[in-house]
């Protein structure tokens, strides 16, 4: 089980492995739902090139990812494929879809 710290850090990483020419003309923030003993809410702001990171709810975000906080961290760190986890329903997309697939290639791992 990942712990509280863990999955915090999942954010600030994405933001480190943020690949701009990936994101060319995207202005979208996601927010990360995710429940549990170690949950929360995250978000990602992606815009001019540049990517930050933020804890807490946003307002009218352009995608939300729900999912546990293990699932979750399960698929940024690798132990998990991200689409099998969508498939199978561990990972819900709400909102753009068309960037759940940018998102992919936008964070390295």
């Amino acid at each position: 089980m990942a712990t509280a710290d863990e999955v915090k850090s999942i954010f600030p990483a994405m933001v480190e492995r943020f690949i701009p020419e990936k994101a060319s003309g995207m202005n979208a923030t996601i927010l990360f739902d995710l429940s549990g003993d170690n949950g929360g809410q995250f978000w990602i702001k992606v815009a001019d090139g540049n990517a930050e990171t933020g804890e807490g709810s946003i307002s009218d975000p352009a995608m939300t990812v729900k999912a546990t906080a293990d699932d979750w961290f399960a698929v940024s760190t690798g132990q998990m494929n991200a689409m099998q986890a969508f498939m199978t329903g561990k990972l819900k997309i709400l909102g753009d879809m068309g960037l759940a697939m940018k998102m992919q290639t936008m964070f390295a791992q």
